[in-house]
This record gives structure tokens, sequence and C-alpha cells, in this order.
């Protein structure tokens, strides 16, 4: 047991060693004898964190021999975000330590399935969203009994929704003819850029609800809504739709405005 040292007023005295099995011997205990924090990193600028990295590096350490399997066959799992695990801990968190924190999990997540133990999964659970982004799956489209295939198209404020069918190249835009639609020709070009890439303009007809934002912004919405559609009915154009860009939001290639 270790001996408490008595106070400058008493000094050369030690301290009768305190014993806690008794209840009767807590009234020998000095009133000037510190309490020792139950966690190591409690005099650390950010505890719990410390206390997390710890944690992971010494089950790291224990399991380390265990075999992994290849990053791209481990279990897909989405960490909580910087901000999100701000909240859990309450403490002001740089992203370079955080990232520290992920390097472990993913590194503990490699671990076989088979041979992961209780104590890593609970661990690692903590760390989890809430919601698994990785197990969405996406609406299978397909045709209905009318032949018609929708198609959903989203660009800035714009927000287009194309009916495809096959047909003789009929395009009605708000129950308008696209010329009336659409004024400028890169515009109506947009609309059905999807259709004449792949060179089927005379073989669908298209009926679009377009609304929000310039006329512009509602023709590319149209873009990405007829190349969905058009994948439902003929899913082997899915290469050439990629190579011009017609199934990836037009935004993602956006180049920043600069305020001169």
């Amino acid at each position: 047991m270790r001996q408490f040292v008595s106070s400058p007023k008493r000094s050369g005295i030690a301290a009768p060693e305190i014993s806690f099995e008794s209840k009767d011997d807590q009234c020998d205990i000095p009133g000037y004898a510190r309490v020792v924090p139950a966690s190591p990193s409690y005099f650390t600028g950010k505890p719990d964190f410390t206390d997390n990295l710890i944690s992971l590096q010494d089950l790291l350490r224990k399991y380390q021999t265990l075999p992994v399997v290849q990053p791209g066959q481990a279990p897909r799992v989405a960490w909580k975000t910087l901000a999100q695990y701000r909240l859990l801990v309450g403490e002001p968190v740089k992203a370079a330590k955080y990232h520290k924190i992920i390097l472990l999990l993913q590194r503990l997540n490699r671990i076989h399935p088979s041979l992961l133990s209780e104590d890593v999964k609970s661990a690692v659970a903590p760390y989890r969203r809430d919601v698994n982004p990785h197990e969405n799956v996406a609406n299978q489209r397909s045709i209905d009994h009318f032949g018609r295939v929708v198609g959903v198209g989203r660009r800035k404020s714009s927000t287009a929704r194309v009916w495809l069918v096959e047909g003789d190249g009929e395009v009605s835009v708000n129950g308008k003819s696209l010329t009336s639609a659409f004024s400028r020709i890169h515009d109506r070009e947009s609309a059905i850029w999807a259709l004449k890439a792949t060179e089927r303009i005379d073989k669908y007809n298209v009926w679009a609800l377009v609304e929000g934002g310039g006329t512009t912004g509602q023709a590319e919405a149209m873009t990405l809504a007829v190349a969905k559609a058009l994948l439902v009915h003929e899913p082997s154009l899915k290469p050439a739709l990629r190579r011009g860009m017609l199934l990836v939001s037009l935004h993602c290639f956006e180049l920043p405005k600069v305020i001169c």
C-alpha cells in the first residue's frame, strides 16, 4: 500500500497506512489525501478521446495476430463523422487526431468475421453510425403496363420528372413542345441529349414535368432524368451513358464561381 506523507507542519512523521476494508478505519484517512482519478487520462486536455485511443490500441495489440481479410472484402461500415464524434465525447477533437481512431477501427474491422470476439464488437459499436448508408438499396425502376419508365433528375433548384415510352420522337415539356418550353437551342439539345448521344431520338417519346430554377437548370435536370429512364429500357447503353457523363449529376463537375 502506498504511504501518504504528512503535511510540511508534520515533516518527518509518516501518515498511517490507509485501510479500505473496514469502515472504522475511514476516520484515519487524512483530509489532505488526494483522490486518485479512475482514468489515467484525467489530467490531459482531452481525456475521453485519449481513453478511446488507448483502449483501441490495446485491443489491436491483443488481436493483431488474428487473420484478416483484404480491404475490399471487409464489411462496409460507415463510421461516425468528426462532428458526430465531437458530440459524443464533448471535446474539440481535431480531424488529424480522429483520423487515428478511424485507422484503428478500420484495422479491427478487417479481422476475419468468424474470429471476431465480442469485446471487439462492443468496442467498435459506439463508433458506427446509426444508419449505414452502405446498406441502402436503390429502388429498381421497371417498365409499367403502358410501356413507360419514370426518371427523375435534379439540377440546382430545378427538378424534372420524365416519362419515356417507345414512339416516334415526340417531346412534351409541361404540356408544351420542346421549342416552346426552351427558347435556347442549347437548352433544347441538353434536354434530350441522352437520346441524341445514343441515336435514339426517333425511337422514344418524352413527356416531362419540370419546375423550379431557370430554363437551363430545368433542361439539365431533364438530361439526367431521360438518361435514367433510357437505361431501364436499354441496360446495354450504360457504358455509353457513363462515357457521356449522363448518369451523374452535373454539379459534381461544376467549377466554383470566382467573384472578381
